[in-house]
């Protein structure tokens, strides 16, 4: 417990965290009021992940004042069951996270080359690149950080966050394949048929 309890109070580190993992925000059209509250729970779920990671372990605090004692190093504070799967969980956790951020901007890229522009979304339907693949990449790349960081050091409010972070881009998703529907019409609906809307398909498929 002291090794992981000697690294807090880094602010630095916390700053630097949530810096970087911040940026990817820059990639989605907060011009669309919409996407203000996914993105806004994305940054609270950074900053719990930084805090609890190199600030103040408030579930640990939390935890063994509800309990009466501690819990061991991985179980809900700490390197994510460290003491069952070594380090793991982090490995698997950068994995997941670098995955996420090549899709959050390999999506920018091919849709704002051919659909947004600064005040409003025009152009044609994006279906190449990585959009070939699943509908929705950027979604699915912030699903695949935040669950990295799970993966890495998971806390009670990261568990608590993530479900809630899954459903806010479900729904955000689905609004927009309305929109995208009464834009395009038969022509997204064959998209929608020929992709999964967050897994991405091994295989790229024709759009008839």
């Amino acid at each position: 417990m002291d090794d992981v309890l000697s690294h807090m109070g880094n602010w630095w580190g916390v700053t630097l965290v949530v810096v970087v993992y911040g940026l990817f925000l820059a990639f989605v059209p907060f011009y669309k009021k919409s996407q203000v509250k996914p993105g806004s729970v994305y940054l609270g779920f950074v900053v719990a992940y930084a805090l609890e990671m190199f600030g103040v372990p408030m579930s640990m605090y939390a935890i063994s004042w509800f309990l009466g004692r501690y819990l061991p190093d991985g179980i809900l504070w700490g390197h994510t069951l460290i003491g069952y799967i070594g380090h793991w969980g982090m490995y698997i956790g950068v994995v997941l996270s670098l995955a996420g951020m090549a899709m959050v901007v390999m999506g920018w890229r091919d849709i704002y080359k051919n659909y947004w522009s600064r005040e409003e979304g025009k152009g044609k339907l994006v279906t190449t690149g990585i959009y070939s693949r699943v509908r929705h990449p950027q979604y699915t790349g912030f699903l695949l950080i935040t669950l990295g960081m799970l993966a890495e050091w998971a806390t009670l409010p990261l568990l608590i966050m993530w479900p809630i972070l899954g459903v806010m881009y479900y729904r955000l998703a689905k609004k927009e394949e309305g929109d995208m529907e009464a834009e395009f019409g038969e022509e997204y609906i064959a998209y929608k048929k020929a992709t999964n809307m967050f897994l991405p398909s091994l295989v790229r498929r024709d759009v008839a």
